[in-house]
């Protein structure tokens, strides 16, 4: 009888799974002797089509070879994000992209972060907007300001200028005076990371003055970013917060000082334990134990 079984040979995957292996060694060894021509582009679109290889940590090898590439691999990449029918090699040029960082692909990336069908795409261009840093912030602010998009569209645009931090300094200082409440809330955000990376006077006084915005929102969001500050001249601040006519306003400030775990706050939150309200009552109680267990650690 006659064996019908196909051979290992004959198997298109395994056939495909060896050619990538030969294909990732042979690149990998030029780029460590710096022989790699990035003016091959049949090896660049072999490499990317490297991507949908069915074993992760292979196609891991392959988006960290083209990483190693850099902005010459950047086409193919794009051209693979854009047109591939398999989501598993889109899915993988856009992480590989947030490796290479090219502003050049800022505009497919904003094309596939609005449009592409498949969620883990869109993540992953949002990922590699907010690496790219600079050059995606305006069009960031423009998705955030504009009443066509989807409020989790949004928030992965607000993230990604979290992200940028400093980066995007300069548009988040223009964006402060947006007509958009989707736009500032996102700005707030956004400068409590810059004052976390750089603690300067200029973030932390725009947050401070925001605590007196005439949205609650944004008041809130500030004073959960003061929360992530080591800035003690916004302690007497957030104890005026604890006033504030919104709810979310006073709980902001309340967890905020307990983070922060200045004493000056201790008669403000020691007060707040007779509030009417019960969460506020609780949530004081723990900025104490907070405020109390870093002055404890701080005497060590």
């Amino acid at each position: 009888m006659t064996d019908s079984t196909p051979s290992v040979m004959d198997d298109p995957l395994q056939i495909i799974q060896d050619n990538n292996d030969v294909l990732i060694a042979r690149v990998s060894e030029q780029i460590s002797f710096d022989t790699f021509n990035p003016e091959d582009h049949q090896t660049l679109v072999q490499l990317v089509e490297g991507l949908g290889d069915p074993r992760g940590l292979m196609r891991l090898q392959f988006a960290e070879t083209l990483g190693d590439i850099g902005e010459p691999a950047t086409p193919f990449l794009v051209q693979a994000l854009q047109t591939h029918e398999n989501v598993v090699v889109r899915r993988a040029a856009a992480k590989t992209l947030t490796l290479i960082a090219d502003p050049a692909a800022v505009p497919p990336l904003l094309e596939a972060f609005l449009h592409d069908p498949d969620t883990v795409v869109r993540g992953s261009s949002a990922g590699a907007l907010a690496r790219t840093g600079e050059a995606a912030a305006p069009y960031l602010l423009e998705i955030l300001a504009s009443p066509d998009h989807a409020q989790d569209i949004k928030g992965h645009a607000a993230w990604a200028l979290a992200f940028m931090g400093s980066e995007a300094e300069k548009y988040l200082y223009k964006a402060l005076k947006s007509d958009s409440l989707d736009v500032r809330c996102a700005v707030i955000g956004a400068l409590g990371h810059v004052a976390q990376e750089k603690t300067d006077e200029k973030s932390c006084s725009l947050l401070i003055a925001a605590l007196t915005d005439p949205e609650p929102l944004i008041r809130t969001e500030a004073a959960a970013a003061l929360g992530q500050v080591n800035y003690p001249a916004s302690v007497p601040h957030l104890i005026l917060a604890l006033q504030d006519t919104d709810l979310d306003v006073r709980k902001a400030a309340i967890n905020a000082l307990g983070k922060i775990g200045d004493l000056q706050a201790m008669d403000a939150l020691k007060a707040a334990l007779q509030d009417d309200l019960n969460v506020i009552r609780t949530l004081a109680k723990v900025a104490i134990n907070q405020i109390e267990r870093q002055a404890a650690e701080d005497d060590w």
